[in-house]
């Protein structure tokens, strides 16, 4: 039963949601079967129990019989499952609050349905939220108001009406969401793919009432960003939008967003806008001090990465060691020491403190191919502001075969592939030879894809 659905599924549970299950498996409501809570028991106990022995603790009187015993693993693996749904459920405040509603419309008691619509609303309208979400629930409840008014008054149409701007509300924000990631997709990648009812769907937010709506204000905002990247003002209407009123999404949608911006700051970045390295970074703290670039309270290492990045073309290097001592322990475990050291060793190669950057490449181990490239990256730089020229040429060549060895993607190889190539250029270039410095530097300004041309060129 190691790596059976079953037990995936109870690895998955918190030490609370344990408890849960069992009581949740303990009511009869649910389940009425002792087999089934007993090998929730033993497998709580024993997760790697085989099936045969777990069928000698549930039935030591009775031979094996492995129909029987994959249908009591079927049975408590359905009821986790509802148990999960019921608890994500029942989370939704307000979707309970509407089922509730729902039944007494149905069993005819109008005034209990009065009262459960009328707290509904006053919940809904309370809270800031004002995603797709939010006004599938107000739609929800204004149809159920309509079924109630329309069986006493069929002619009664206002119902409708408001029925039309909440639907529509609901539509626009799920299909602007959705034709924003396609975009974006479309951006990074350059598919030419159209996107189906991307004009008419633009369209209908701008013209109807809904487009005076701030969500999707916002989303109209992040569509004219991605279509129309050479227009800045968009850019900053989505952002002073987005900062303006982040309560209008929840989290993850936030986050999304965020992202977004980021991005395209990183574009407009690789398009050489250099004043975009500021924007990106107060963007990244921004994000970080509301919590929308942490993922259950962890922080991606690519996160980590690029705000150390920014913050050292900003040139901020206090800012950027708070940074990188602060949120260490909000890094994944098995990245969080190689990726500490290598920020570090980036920061303090900055500061031009050459033999700590030596000592931090040499602690961590680092597992991720790119993230080990950009280590021997940094060391190759380091041991050519120190003039170790003959340890210079031996990394080169272990960092060439370390390429040939490892399965790197187009890009990155033929990245550092060139990095090694105009390093080894440079250590033979007679610098005192106008000519040749003069087309070596025509070379490498020449190229389209190089992470590291500002700092060959300053070689040169």
């Amino acid at each position: 039963m190691k790596n059976s659905h079953l037990n995936q599924l109870i690895r998955s549970l918190s030490a609370q949601e344990r408890r849960e299950a069992r009581r949740f498996l303990d009511s009869p409501f649910f389940n009425q079967r002792t087999d089934v809570v007993s090998l929730y028991t033993f497998l709580l106990e024993r997760p790697q129990l085989p099936k045969k022995k777990a069928w000698r603790l549930l039935f030591p009187r009775e031979d094996y019989d492995d129909q029987k015993m994959r249908l009591i693993m079927s049975y408590l693996s359905r009821l986790l499952e509802q148990y999960l749904a019921v608890k994500e459920q029942a989370a939704d405040e307000h979707g309970m609050h509407l089922q509730l509603a729902r039944a007494y419309r149905r069993r005819g008691m109008d005034a209990a349905f009065d009262r459960t619509a009328r707290q509904l609303q006053k919940k809904l309208t309370a809270q800031p939220m004002r995603d797709a979400h939010f006004y599938q629930l107000q739609y929800h409840l204004e149809w159920e108001q309509h079924q109630l008014a329309s069986a006493s008054d069929p002619t009664d149409v206002q119902g409708l009406e408001a029925l039309t701007q909440t639907v529509n509300a609901a539509y626009l924000l799920r299909q602007l969401r959705n034709i924003c990631l396609l975009v974006a997709h479309q951006t990074v990648y350059q598919a030419a793919k159209p996107i189906e009812l991307e004009d008419a769907v633009v369209r209908l937010a701008e013209q109807t009432k809904a487009g005076d709506l701030p969500a999707i204000a916002i989303y109209l905002d992040c569509y004219y960003m991605h279509r129309h990247p050479e227009e800045e003002e968009h850019f900053r209407c989505f952002r002073d939008g987005l900062l303006q009123a982040d309560e209008l999404f929840p989290e993850e949608e936030t986050r999304g967003l965020y992202l977004m911006l980021i991005n395209y700051c990183v574009r407009k970045l690789n398009d050489g806008a250099d004043n975009y390295f500021r924007e990106v970074l107060e963007l990244y703290e921004t994000g970080l001090e509301r919590g929308f670039l942490l993922e259950n309270g962890t922080l991606s290492r690519f996160t980590y990465y690029n705000v150390v990045a920014a913050g050292l073309r900003v040139g901020d290097l206090d800012r950027v060691s708070d940074f990188i001592h602060q949120y260490k322990g909000a890094l994944e475990k098995k990245y969080r020491e190689s990726s500490f050291s290598f920020s570090l060793a980036r920061l303090e190669y900055a500061r031009r403190n050459f033999g700590a950057v030596l000592e931090l490449l040499q602690k961590a181990n680092y597992r991720d191919p790119l993230l080990n490239l950009a280590a021997k990256t940094l060391l190759l730089k380091t041991f050519y502001e120190l003039d170790e020229y003959d340890l210079l040429q031996s990394h080169l060549d272990a960092m060439r075969n370390y390429l040939r060895r490892k399965r790197i993607i187009g890009y990155h190889r033929s990245n550092y592939l060139k990095i090694i190539r105009y390093t080894e250029k440079i250590l033979r270039l007679n610098l005192s030879n106008a000519a040749e410095v003069a087309a070596l530097r025509q070379e490498i300004e020449g190229e389209s894809a190089l992470t590291e041309r500002d700092w060959l060129l300053n070689c040169l």
